[in-house]
């Protein structure tokens, strides 16, 4: 059983603050999900320190240009410190550090593929910031890879293609998965009940399904 980390770690505690001399930066345009950062600070403790301006040129002494929702959270938790780096700039260049700090998050993206993979392979989701409901979600906004390496002889995709490949409303391929209607579905069983009827056999199933063009039977279309 996991032990919970500790709120700061070993080589930030020479830089712990109380919270109660730190104030929010007076025009902070950011919205946090307070919710998300209050639940990784509980899992993993903090692991960056907190920026904040001594404030001689501002007049605003200890004020949080960045980690202003980290310092929120660390309070809703019940902690009395947080670890801080310092600086002492002037009101134009705090304010610049405010916006970029904010803006360099805005433009990061994501590789969704490779996002989805990492968070599948984790044990739970816990203070990643994502829930199952929001994974589901972005496997359905990934695509399959093309072309899909399969063996030419389908060895290996037989009866474990329709536990692989369909899966209640979704195709998928690994952790990749595309949301499919019913009547594909539908179409899709019709493809691997036709697929067995003439191969006596589902071996090749999937590299069937994913390899050649298919089109729905008269009785499909006209039911």
């Amino acid at each position: 059983m996991s032990t919970a980390a500790p709120r700061i770690p070993d080589s930030l505690a020479a830089l712990a603050v109380p919270l109660e001399d730190l104030a929010h930066y007076y025009r902070n345009p950011r919205t946090g999900d307070l919710a998300a950062i209050t639940e990784s600070l509980a899992t993993h403790g903090q692991y960056k320190p907190v920026v904040v301006n001594k404030g001689t040129a501002t007049g605003r002494p200890n004020e949080i240009l960045a980690g202003n929702h980290t310092v929120k959270a660390a309070r809703a938790l019940g902690w009395g410190e947080v670890a801080v780096t310092w600086l002492d700039v002037d009101e134009d260049t705090a304010a610049k550090i405010v916006i970029v700090d904010n803006r360099t998050s805005d433009l990061a993206g994501y590789d969704t593929q490779l996002l989805a993979d990492i968070l599948t392979d984790l044990p739970d989701l816990d203070g990643t910031g994502y829930d199952q409901a929001q994974l589901d979600d972005l496997l359905d906004d990934t695509s399959l890879p093309a072309p899909i390496e399969l063996p030419s002889d389908g060895a290996g995709t037989g009866a474990a293609a329709t536990v692989d490949y369909l899966q209640w409303g979704y195709l998928q391929w690994s952790s990749t998965r595309v949301r499919i209607t019913q009547d594909e579905v539908e179409f899709l069983n019709g493809l691997y009940r036709r697929f067995v009827d003439a191969h006596d056999s589902d071996l090749g199933f999937g590299w069937h399904v994913l390899n050649e063009e298919h089109h729905a039977s008269e009785e499909e279309t006209s039911a």
